[in-house]
């Protein structure tokens, strides 16, 4: 068996362990949605307090049609989006600025440690103080949330990048800058990719909490309305989209993931 054989081996052995991986989460799925509509077809669980899938399919089908949820998933995806872009590129920003200082990095370590320990949300009546009832105060929610977990991740990284590769790029005269763009940021670009994954639920989480405070519209309002009105197939058809777009983001960043590795062992 020669060589391209063994490649077209291996190749056939991924395709096949990714249809099974699939299959056994589309299984697992399909298993919980049933579970759910038996035990609210049966009254194992409240279907007032928990609804049930066919509940929401139907009310999810009425909103797409008339239009009326589509202003809501923007507004939500919109803020959510900005605030996982702002988030991750100022965490990597920070974290940057604590590797090129080791006095800074040791000057900011306690705020950092305090700062991540803090609850957020109670930030946000400050936040909507500050900035106003607007997207900037729910767009800021998502990005505090984020960029803490992402400035520890990524600077954690940095450091543990193995300090040969910075000794053998000095000792051909390379500058400090030099050895983080040639070695430094090069080799904690999985872990970045990783904070990626993590900053997707993150700034859900943040955009969600902010528009249960302030905002007039968004997934996070309809989800309060919900409760305050006692629909709570509104509420569960909510958290239906949130995950299927926080999926989706996440899809998309396996695939920047990808595209990334690749280039970079160009």
């Amino acid at each position: 068996m020669n060589d391209r054989q063994l490649f077209e081996r291996y190749q056939r052995g991924l395709k096949r362990e990714t249809k099974i991986i699939f299959s056994w989460q589309l299984s697992i799925l399909i298993v919980c949605i049933g579970l759910w509509e038996t035990a609210s077809r049966f009254y194992w669980i409240d279907p007032l307090l928990f609804s049930s899938p066919s509940k929401v399919f139907n009310l999810l089908v009425t909103r797409f049609a008339n239009g009326s949820i589509f202003t809501h998933i923007q507004i939500t995806l919109f803020e959510t989006i900005i605030g996982f872009i702002i988030g991750t590129i100022g965490g990597i920003i920070i974290a940057t600025m604590l590797w090129s200082s080791g006095r800074f990095a040791k000057i900011m370590d306690p705020y950092l440690v305090i700062f991540n320990a803090m609850p957020k949300v109670a930030l946000g009546p400050i936040l909507i103080v500050a900035l106003g009832p607007g997207y900037l105060s729910i767009i800021a929610m998502g990005f505090i949330i984020s960029v803490i977990v992402t400035t520890l991740v990524v600077f954690s990284a940095f450091n543990e990048v193995d300090p040969n590769y910075e000794k053998v790029l000095r000792s051909f005269g390379a500058t400090r800058w030099q050895c983080f763009k040639e070695a430094i940021f090069p080799a904690a670009m999985p872990a970045m990719i990783s904070t990626l994954k993590v900053n997707v639920g993150l700034s859900w989480v943040g955009v969600i909490v902010g528009e249960y405070l302030v905002s007039k519209q968004g997934l996070g309002y309809l989800i309060i309305y919900g409760f305050q009105v006692f629909d709570f197939t509104l509420v569960m058809s909510s958290l239906v989209i949130i995950a299927i777009l926080a999926a989706m983001m996440y899809k998309l960043v396996e695939r920047l993931e990808r595209w990334l590795i690749r280039n970079r062992n160009i």
